[in-house]
Formats: structure tokens, sequence, C-alpha cells
């Protein structure tokens, strides 16, 4: 009697036990569970503890409600001009009608996948393969439309639709390699020429410059070589006036005489046979009075006075070259006016003494008169009058 009354406890609370697991359902977060009875719809469970009918109702289906990602093997796509492409898609989908999920349709994964492969190869024929290639939005955007039209009555609102590659043939790869290749050595070409071209036109532009700068440093050069040439020039022609007004106040200074003036001729003869063409000197045999003749010209066209009265002495004016312009030029001139002054001045002063030794003159000529007013600032002679008296014929 102990043992039944154990056996029926324990059977008692094993029918409690399986009672209770058939009544309390809980459904996981982002669930939904579909309650039949009798094999009809009679509810949907939400998330949590859930209390059904033991024995009568059933939790038929467990949907997931979470947006879940479904990747499709690559599917051969014909395009335009007849190339086989291969395009592998990925479909971001999430139920939002579990009811319809379940009745509507059997297997809604397969059907999303056989539309899409459907729907691809409609998209893709229209296009030729260089448009596939490059326009992947619009593909996607096709592929969303039509699968969110044709999925809605099964519960399922699809999100998002991805290309993750596409794949046309190997030799079409090839060709494509080649093309891009040789649009790429065709660029290279291209910035090489634009390079070459630029460099080509800096190069002449400094050319240009250098050249510019050179004719201008040119002309500055000449220029200013002009002008010290000129400047030398000037110096040199007032340094050469200087002298022969320093040897001209010399010669009145010194007082020289006929003898001297030979002697001159003398020492300057043996440079006359100087040079390499000078092969023959011939010396005349009146040179004695040659030397007489010209001592005695030399003596009376220079205005050399024949007696040794004290002259006056000539002003030489300033000592240092002077450049024209501004206050040289005035200085200059004025220098100039002084030397003929004084000229003037010793000239009229030698008057009187060749007027008292004309008498004294040798036979052959006399001493020509001496303008007060001389032509010459450098030498300081005045112009032979032919008409004076006792002037020497030409």
């Amino acid at each position: 009697m102990p043992t039944a009354l154990f056996v029926l406890f324990v059977l008692l609370v094993l029918f409690v036990v399986v009672m209770l697991a058939k009544t309390v359902r809980i459904v996981p977060q982002a669930r939904a569970g579909i309650v039949e009875r009798f094999g009809k719809y009679k509810g949907t469970l939400p998330a949590g503890l859930n209390i059904v009918v033991p024995f009568i109702d059933r939790v038929r289906y467990l949907i997931d409600l979470r947006e879940q990602v479904v990747s499709f093997p690559p599917q051969p796509v014909i395009t335009e001009d007849n190339l086989v492409v291969s395009i592998d898609t990925v479909i971001y989908f999430q139920v939002t009608d579990p009811v319809a999920a379940t009745y509507e349709i059997a297997n809604y994964i397969q059907a999303v996948e056989q539309l899409t492969m459907t729907t691809l190869r409609n998209i893709v024929g229209g296009m030729d393969l260089e448009q596939t290639l490059t326009s992947r939005e619009e593909i996607n955007n096709g592929l969303r439309g039509v699968l969110d039209e044709a999925t809605g009555k099964w519960g399922i609102r699809v999100n998002r639709v991805e290309i993750k590659g596409i794949d046309p043939p190997p030799s079409i790869k090839d060709a494509m390699e080649k093309q891009m290749r040789a649009d790429r050595d065709k660029r290279a070409l291209i910035l090489s020429a634009e390079g070459q071209r630029q460099s080509a036109i800096l190069t002449a532009e400094g050319n240009k410059q250098s050249q510019i700068l050179n004719a201008e440093g040119d002309r500055e050069s000449q220029i200013l070589r002009a002008q010290a040439e000129r400047e030398a020039q000037i110096l040199r022609a007032q340094g050469e006036g200087q002298a022969i007004q320093t040897v001209f106040q010399a010669i009145h200074d010194g007082q020289p005489d006929q003898s001297l003036l030979a002697y001159q001729y003398l020492q300057m003869m043996p440079k006359i046979a100087e040079g390499d063409a000078n092969k023959v000197w011939v010396i005349p045999s009146e040179i004695t009075k040659a030397l007489e003749g010209l001592g005695s010209s030399i003596h009376e066209i220079a205005g050399i006075p024949k007696d040794a009265t004290p002259r006056t002495r000539v002003d030489m004016g300033p000592s240092e070259p002077q450049l024209p312009g501004g206050s040289q030029d005035s200085e200059l001139r004025h220098t100039s006016q002084a030397v003929q002054e004084a000229i003037a001045a010793a000239e009229s002063a030698a008057r009187p003494a060749r007027s008292s030794s004309g008498s004294s003159a040798p036979a052959g000529g006399t001493t020509p008169p001496v303008s007060s007013e001389p032509t010459d600032p450098t030498v300081g002679e005045g112009p032979v009058d032919p008409s004076a008296p006792g002037a020497a014929p030409a």
C-alpha cells in the first residue's frame, strides 16, 4: 500500500511539471512566437513570459524580428552586348509581420534569393558591360525597389541591397587590362609632352630674359666706355695743351739760339733712319747750310727774340686737367682767355725789341711783325703781314 501511494505521488508530480512546461512559454527578446490551436493560428506571443493552454495551444514558429543579412552566391547574368558576368549580392532585410512571414510564404529567404536573381538579370540585361561596371548604385536602387515592393505582402522589408562583385570573363579582363594600360600610357605620354612643353617655354623665356639683360648690359657698358673714352680724350687734349703751353713757356724762358736748334736737329736725324723699311739714308752735302737756314727760319718763324731781354712770363693756368661741364667749362674758358691775354701782352712787349734789332738782321730776310691779336692760343703767334716793310718773301 505505501508503495502504491508513493508511485501515485510521483506520477502526480510529473503531471504537474509537464502541465507547467506546456502552460508557461518564455519568448526571447526580438523574437515572436506563433501560437496555433488545433492547427489554426491562435495568436502571437511577445517577448517575455507567456501562458498558453496546455495540450491545446502550441507555439509553432519562433520568428526572428532582427535585421538579417543574407549573401547569395554569384549568379551568371548576360549583358546587353552578350557578355556573361557573374554578380553576387547581399540583401539586408527585416521581418515586420511574423504572421505574414509564416503563412504568406513557405521560405521567405529562398523567395528573396530567387527574386533578387530574376530582377538582377532584368536590370543588367539592359546595360552593356561598361555601364554595368560603372552603375552599381543604379543596380542597387533598382533591386531594392523591386524587392521591397514584392516582399511587402510577405511581411518583409528590404532595407538595403549591395552588389559584392561583378566578375567579367577572363578574356574580357585581359582586354580591359590592356585598354587600361594603354590609357595610362597615353596619359603618361601626354603628361610627359606637357612637361617638355612647359620646360621648353620656360627655357625660352629664360633665354629671352638673359639676352635682354645681356643686351642692356652691353648697351650700358658701351655707353660707359664711350663716356670714359670721351673723358680720356678730353684729358689727353688738355694734357697736350698744357704740354704745348709748357714748351712754349720754356722756349720763351730759355731763349734758344741757332746752335742749339742745329744740335737738336742733329740729334733727331738718327731717329729718322730707324725702322725696318729704311734701308738707305742719304745725308745731303749742304747739311750745314740747311741747318743754318733751318735754325734761322725756325728762330724767325717761331717768334723767338734775338736779344736777351727778359720776357713777361705766360700764365699757364691750372695744372690739373679739367673735364668739361658746369663750373669746369667756365674755368676752362676763363683760363683760355687768360692765356690769350698773356700771349698778346708778351707779343706786344716783344715787338719793340724786334723793331730795334731789325737793322742788324742778316741778309736774305727780316723778322716778320707779329699781330697783337693772336689767332692760335696754343702757339701765341700772330699772322704775318706780307705788305709790311721788311717782310720775308713767302
